[in-house]
């Protein structure tokens, strides 16, 4: 029994002969005929009594003629669920982001995707990078931006944006002159993202790169909030880190006594979408993602002008 016999069956019905049917499907009439005499052979009952050039319902006929109509008004129901999906019509959008991502996608791209999809559900979610690409690995999550380095094992990595890191302080002397990681492990020394520590990829690039440096980062301060760290850096108690991206999202509420210098070798987050290898995104997160680097590619302009650096103000 196929969708297409019963859709046959129920034309034969509704127009009251075989040839009618046909007709007003623009097929063969032996065809349709054809299809409905399978069907029957299948059921082993005859669906039609033939009366002169019409069609008239078996007691047989008479009971398959509602499930027939279940059946074809389900299957349509069902293109019609896979057809808002595929035309980002519905479904559901999973994307994870870090806890600093705000600076870079906010409200914004959840505002301007809903406005485009609006029977799209929207779930964004995450604190760390480390985190959504354990979520990713394990299906929890479709995708998601990281900076990097993370692990990509089982994963597909497809690099963004890059943001350049500086080193911010009240202090004149930590701002003379480019930073080095020797100057910065002098200290004191203020880092944010406590809680994921070594496993945050701006703490594990630091980290790898005091070490080829031959010394070692050990933090006065550690806070969970990089606006924390930036204010404590301000109130003179140590010298700490913040992006491009950070410090535009901040410029209206930093102190005037932070200042900022970028390191004399310049270090940068690297930001990346990342999905599982071989997956096929639904058309809901493959439209986020899009719209995720349509955000990007503006921000990427404006972290541009960002100066690299500033004196603090007495």
């Amino acid at each position: 029994m196929t969708l297409q016999q019963l859709e046959y069956f129920l034309a034969a019905i509704e127009h009251g002969s075989f040839s009618a049917a046909a007709e007003a499907r623009h097929m063969a009439q032996p065809s349709l005929s054809e299809q409905v005499r399978r069907l029957e052979a299948e059921l082993g009952v005859a669906l039609f009594q033939r009366v002169g050039r019409g069609l008239v319902l078996t007691e047989a006929g008479a009971a398959l003629r509602p499930y027939a109509e279940r059946v074809l008004d389900e299957a349509e129901a069902a293109r019609d669920a896979v057809a808002e999906v595929r035309d980002v019509r519905g479904g559901t959008a999973a994307f994870g982001t870090f806890g600093t991502s705000r600076y870079y996608l906010g409200a914004a791209v959840v505002r301007a995707f809903h406005r485009r999809h609006p029977g799209v559900r929207i779930r964004v979610v995450g604190q760390n990078s480390s985190e959504v690409v354990e979520a990713i690995r394990a299906g929890q999550l479709e995708a998601g931006i990281v900076v990097l380095p993370i692990d990509d094992a089982g994963l597909e990595v497809r690099p963004v944006l890059r943001d350049e890191i500086f080193a911010c302080s009240a202090d004149p002397a930590h701002l003379r002159g480019p930073m080095t990681l020797e100057r910065l492990a002098e200290g004191p020394l203020i880092l944010y993202d406590v809680t994921y520590g070594a496993q945050d990829p701006t703490r594990r690039q630091l980290a790898e790169l005091a070490q080829r440096a031959g010394v070692v980062l050990e933090t006065a301060i550690d806070v969970e909030d990089p606006e924390v760290a930036l204010e404590l850096a301000a109130d003179g108690l140590g010298v700490t880190i913040g992006s491009a991206g950070t410090l535009n999202a901040q410029s209206r509420s930093l102190s005037k006594r932070l200042g900022w210098v970028p390191f004399a070798e310049p270090i940068y987050d690297h930001f990346a979408f990342v999905w599982r290898r071989g997956a096929r995104l639904s058309p809901a997160t493959r439209a986020f993602v899009d719209a995720a680097e349509a955000r990007l590619a503006t921000m990427a302009e404006r972290l541009a002008k960002v100066p690299r650096h500033r004196d603090p103000e007495a």
